[in-house]
């Protein structure tokens, strides 16, 4: 990697916007859990929006290494939560689960509508996808977007210890639900890993998913 091509402007206003992202995205999980009566994200300080205290050292690191490398995969600190201390066990912890990635979608329209109020054009977004910073306040929203898009639909592949696996988990019969978040618990994070890691020609997860962020982009956007 040439080093002296990276626009290290680009790279820190990513680095911002994830460390905002991933902080709101645990401090939903943990406020849901809050309201639902689970006492256990208050007690570990968790219920705050305060993203220091959600972010995990070696992920934040990893999503440094990789926003560089023009990827940007990484992890927050996860929130600790007892199903059995709410008020409705199953569906409580659904929603509170769910509150994660629906701040992610939140934060995305916030981050287009300020994007849009601004008068960017298709230029601007194509400077944004050609990591070039340009102007610091469109890029900033800009990748706002895109990040929070893409953080809401990878935490949704149904793969242990992603929020789709507890997602799926909800609707299943009780014999089933725990069969699957024990077969989650043992190997989903090592197919999850897997996938990953793969040749790009056999690149699953992007096949899948990329789709999907390229049409969520494109509505936020107002891009035909």
């Amino acid at each position: 990697m040439n080093f002296s091509n990276i626009d290290w402007m680009y790279v820190a206003i990513a680095f911002v916007v994830v460390v905002i992202s991933v902080g709101l995205h645990e401090y939903g999980h943990a406020k849901f859990a809050d309201l639902a009566g689970d006492l256990t994200p208050r007690m570990q300080g968790r219920v705050t929006l305060n993203p220091l205290a959600h972010l995990d050292p070696l992920g934040t690191v990893m999503f440094l290494v990789t926003i560089i490398a023009g990827v940007g995969i990484g992890w927050g600190k996860p929130v600790m939560v007892r199903p059995d201390k709410m008020k409705n066990p199953r569906w409580d912890h659904f929603i509170s689960v769910l509150a994660g990635p629906m701040m992610n979608l939140l934060l995305a329209c916030i981050f287009a509508l300020a994007f849009r109020l601004l008068g960017a054009s298709k230029e601007d977004i194509a400077g944004m996808l050609g990591h070039s910073a340009g102007n610091v306040l469109l890029t900033f929203f800009a990748l706002g977007v895109l990040i929070n898009i893409g953080m809401m639909v990878f935490n949704l592949i149904p793969l242990g210890p992603l929020d789709g696996h507890w997602l799926v988990g909800a609707f299943l019969p009780e014999n089933l639900r725990f069969r699957w978040y024990r077969f989650n618990r043992t190997y989903g994070s090592i197919i999850l890993l897997a996938l990953i890691l793969l040749p790009r020609q056999f690149d699953v997860i992007s096949k899948l998913i990329a789709p999907v962020i390229i049409g969520l982009a494109k509505f936020f956007f107002g891009i035909k």
